[in-house]
């Protein structure tokens, strides 16, 4: 898969077995919804994300009992696990001493310096990057009064280059950084300024993009935009519900992009007059169909002899539709010419036949 320009240089930070940066795939990042010290719960959440596309999950810490789940969790799943840590420095060398691969902490408000560095010491012996991730919701007081009472993009990256300059001052440079906000534009001109500050590796996302229907529009937007730019290592889609949506999305932004091959993609037609079969009810079919297999595909769903024939030739496998009937196209070939009512049968048949024979 080609990109549509060249990424930006970065320095490299490794979380697990995953790599970040420019010299890596960008990587697709989720976040358990479940509690993190109900351990048979978050287990089967991570590998449900998994299963999807997931590379790195990220559990929430508020405690110490979820500081300790991570050793039983870590012993059950493949993805690294990056611990969220907020305030208490404690937690966060629970976390590693449980196995965290990753911490996502802002230095400036665990508050002691000295904590900050006993939390340093920990991550720098067991070689564990920390996220700095600033959110435009919760910018410090200071900053806000600075830029006019309220978030700015300029106020996010002063934000984070203060709890860089934390680090930097205690030699820990295995730094990854966000400047989420729910504002597009605002989180757009934030990376940007920043990928210009600093050559650390960027995490992309909209915080708080909303449910799965408006919050996958808001974060296709930003992100893809910042990707088109060549900015941005390891992304989250943010979604109020179920995080695999978060997982699923995230795969067709940068499937979209020419990015990433991850599953199936599907080629249809919007429809118009000339259109002479149930177009819409057979893309639903198929895409359902699609949403069980996990390696790359392309099949077009085409509706008439306009741009369908074309379309269907570029696929691996697609159809064309005529009146009542239609063509079956496989790598470029008419196969079969059917009935309407046989079109799903045989296109799907084909479909898991060409599976078999690229096992």
């Amino acid at each position: 898969m080609g990109e549509i320009m060249e990424r930006r240089k970065t320095s490299s930070v490794r979380i697990g077995t995953v790599g970040i940066g420019d010299e890596f795939p960008i990587s697709v990042q989720s976040m358990t919804n479940t509690k993190t010290d109900n351990i048979e719960a978050t287990v089967a959440q991570i590998k449900d994300l998994a299963l999807v596309g997931c590379d790195i999950v990220r559990v929430a810490v508020p405690d110490m009992a979820a500081a300790r789940a991570i050793e039983q969790i870590k012993a059950q799943v493949e993805l690294p696990i990056i611990a969220d840590i907020h305030f208490d420095y404690r937690l966060a060398i629970v976390a590693m001493e449980s196995g965290a691969d990753g911490l996502r902490i802002n230095p400036g408000n665990i508050g002691d310096p000295e904590q900050v560095g006993v939390i340093v010491k920990e991550a720098k012996k067991r070689q564990i990057p920390i996220r700095i991730g600033v959110n435009a919701g919760s910018l410090e007081k200071g900053i806000l009064e600075k830029y006019g009472g309220h978030p700015t993009p300029a106020g996010m990256v002063e934000s984070a280059l203060q709890h860089i300059a934390i680090l930097e001052k205690l030699e820990f440079y295995d730094i990854k950084i966000s400047l989420k906000a729910n504002d597009v534009p605002m989180t757009i001109k934030a990376y940007q300024l920043m990928s210009k500050a600093v050559s650390y590796p960027l995490h992309l996302g909209i915080t708080e993009a909303g449910t799965i229907k408006s919050g996958i529009i808001k974060s296709a937007v930003g992100i893809g935009a910042l990707l088109a730019q060549g900015i941005g290592d390891t992304i989250r889609v943010s979604l109020t519900g179920d995080p695999v949506e978060e997982v699923r999305a995230a795969n067709e932004i940068l499937k979209s992009l020419g990015l990433k091959e991850y599953g199936p993609t599907l080629v249809s037609c919007p429809t118009c007059g000339r259109c002479n079969i149930e177009l819409a009810v057979i893309a639903e079919q198929v895409e359902k169909k699609l949403s069980t297999i996990n390696r790359p595909l392309k099949v077009a769903v085409m509706g008439c002899i306009v741009n369908g024939p074309g379309e269907a030739r570029e696929a691996d496998i697609g159809i064309a539709g005529g009146k009542g009937q239609g063509l079956v196209f496989r790598k470029g070939e008419i196969i079969h010419k059917v009935k309407e009512d046989e079109l799903l049968s045989v296109l799907f048949a084909e479909i898991d036949k060409l599976i078999e024979e690229e096992k």
